[in-house]
């Protein structure tokens, strides 16, 4: 039987690839492991950062769109996303680390039933450190010894995310009946589910609020990736999302994974990804995201590609 193993990553919108990749690596700490360009779209950079090789879980993605406005807050969104840490001392690391950077952030709190960090990136994307305090997260999760966050306080990978939609039942009736999500607890204000029960990197919180829906900009949220363990089982969800009347892509092979996507009722992005054959395909773990890489169907047009892009590094 097909199982969603968890969280594979989640993408958003920059307007400034050069800014959003000094945050990435200098603030936050994390491995730049793919500097390659948006596949539908070569003109515009896609950084993936994550931890040692951007294993599954681990991978904030970011498309840069340098005419993007800003986001207008609203519903029908992915609206935060969650990022465990390995404990509580980590939270107050963090948080003395932003308050000296100057990250826009507020106190150590409580979120999704842990001790938690909101705080902001420069484009006002929304996050929360949450303390795993010893909860199990993919033994492949790896730490980056050359980060500048030490490694007992380095971003281990995707906790929680939350999606705020107008009908949370139409969202909750997708994630539970197609994909097999457990919902872990359930109150008139949010509903949080599991893709395996008691793991929280495949979790999701689900909230209802009804008004206009967000148009997106520069620091909204794309879509969200959850993991499919191969080819086979990808085909098995691709058959499952048609069946239930929803308009697949297909399976699209993006070179580092295959994937499909396919918006639910309230007009969320998702996408199912496979594990392999992952980021070191055709790079060096030392050297990993270095370079700009393009996949084999781009090769030939890589010096009009590079001619376009404005250097990162």
């Amino acid at each position: 039987m097909a199982t969603i193993l968890g969280h594979h990553h989640i993408s958003m919108i920059s307007k400034n690839a050069k800014k959003n990749d000094e945050f990435y690596r200098e603030t936050l700490g994390l491995r730049r492991v793919k500097k390659s360009v948006n596949q539908d779209d070569p003109s515009m950079y896609h950084l993936f950062f994550g931890d040692l090789v951007g294993s599954p879980g681990t991978g904030l993605t970011f498309f840069e769109i340098p005419m993007v406005g800003r986001t207008h807050r609203g519903t029908n969104a992915i609206t935060l996303i969650g990022l465990f840490v390995p404990s509580v001392d980590s939270l107050v690391y963090w948080k003395n680390r932003f308050e000296e950077l100057n990250v826009k952030h507020n106190e150590i709190s409580r979120y999704a039933g842990r001790e938690a960090l909101a705080f902001e990136d420069p484009e006002g994307l929304r996050m929360i450190l949450l303390n795993s305090d010893g909860e199990e997260v993919p033994n492949f999760w790896t730490t980056w010894d050359n980060s500048n966050v030490p490694i007992e306080h380095q971003i281990l990978g995707m906790g929680t995310i939350e999606i705020t939609v107008k009908n949370a039942g139409k969202l909750v009736k997708t994630l539970t009946e197609i994909f097999g999500f457990v919902v872990r607890e359930r109150n008139e204000e949010q509903i949080l589910l599991q893709s395996i029960e008691g793991q929280g990197f495949g979790e999701i919180l689900v909230k209802e609020l009804d008004g206009p829906s967000e148009k997106p900009g520069r620091g909204s949220i794309h879509h969200l990736a959850l993991r499919a363990k191969d080819d086979e089982e990808l085909a098995y969800w691709d058959e499952q999302v048609k069946q239930r009347g929803f308009h697949s892509s297909g399976v699209v092979d993006r070179f580092y994974f295959k994937s499909l996507y396919f918006r639910e009722s309230n007009g969320i992005l998702f996408e199912i990804a496979t594990d392999g054959p992952g980021f070191t395909v055709d790079a060096d773990v030392k050297t990993l995201g270095e370079k700009l890489d393009l996949p084999p169907f781009l090769e030939e047009r890589r010096q009009e590609i590079e001619n376009r892009l404005e250097p990162l590094d």
